[in-house]
């Protein structure tokens, strides 16, 4: 039976909880937590992201308002690698699926904290890994929603987003924030990736954008475009320090012809 002919419970007035559309939930996240986001499909629930590890009574907490306990969560879908999105997913791997981009998959398979800043940030979690490793354009069919992943590196290596293209929902992790805010450039993220990703989303017609961390944004494709006139800006800025810092004197030799002169001298040795 379709979600919209069932009665849900509801979030009680002054919780954190807000329902976006009928069935299509957001966890207003905890700092230094991400948001978390829940869409009940007809057979399906999904939570996108999970917060920190800490963050898990607060999601058991919003579960149970809505009727719901960690058991029936059947999938989790990270949108990157960062502590403070998958900390708590290790708590729903015995019972769910657990999905992430391949990149990232791969970084929180192999415990990399080094990208995942999970123990510079003291973050500890249970380790645990990814069931589903995605590619880019997999859907993720759900009855009443359907989720497009949408490969958006830059911020990282392993960012989606999700396009529910019924409602054009945008939930867009820490690739881009309200106001076209754009996220630092992390461990394993670079800035031509990041100018790429926001043209592709710039493309999608967009009502809601749903991010990892404050507000939803009611006027997205503005801000889209805000945010790919930041990451050209950010992009030039950068080719300008580099410039900047680069020595002019052309005696110096490159790497290449330090290896040939290395390779010129061991002959002559011999």
């Amino acid at each position: 039976m379709p979600l919209s002919k069932k009665k849900q419970p509801t979030a009680g007035s002054g919780s954190k909880i807000a329902e976006l559309r009928t069935g299509i939930y957001k966890f207003s996240g905890e700092k230094p937590g991400s948001h978390v986001y829940l869409i009940r499909g007809w057979d399906k629930n999904v939570l996108i992201d999970t917060g920190i590890s800490s963050n898990f009574h607060y999601l058991v907490e919003c579960l149970k308002q809505l009727g719901l306990k960690v058991g029936d969560i059947d999938l989790v879908v990270l949108t990157h690698e960062h502590f403070d999105h998958i900390g708590a997913a290790a708590f729903f791997f015995k019972t769910a699926v657990i999905a992430a981009h391949r990149l990232a998959a791969n970084k929180i398979e192999l415990q990399d904290e080094f990208v995942t800043m999970t123990r510079y940030h003291d973050a500890g979690s249970k380790p645990f890994y990814a069931h589903v490793w995605l590619e880019d354009d997999a859907i993720i069919a759900l009855g009443n929603y359907e989720l497009r992943v949408i490969h958006t590196p830059g911020h990282t290596s392993g960012c989606i987003c999700l396009y529910e293209h019924n409602e054009k929902l945008l939930f867009s992790g820490d690739t881009v924030f309200a106001n076209g805010t754009l996220s630092d450039i992390a461990t394993s993220g670079n800035i031509s990736d990041y100018v790429n990703s926001l043209q592709r989303l710039s493309t999608l017609r967009i009502v809601e954008m749903c991010p990892g961390h404050g507000q939803i944004s009611s006027t997205p494709e503005q801000d889209m475009k805000q945010a790919v006139v930041y990451a050209r800006t950010l992009m030039e800025d950068s080719k300008m320090l580099f410039e900047a810092i680069t020595p002019k004197d052309s005696s110096i030799p490159s790497l290449g012809a330090s290896v040939r002169s290395k390779t010129k001298s061991e002959e002559a040795g011999k």
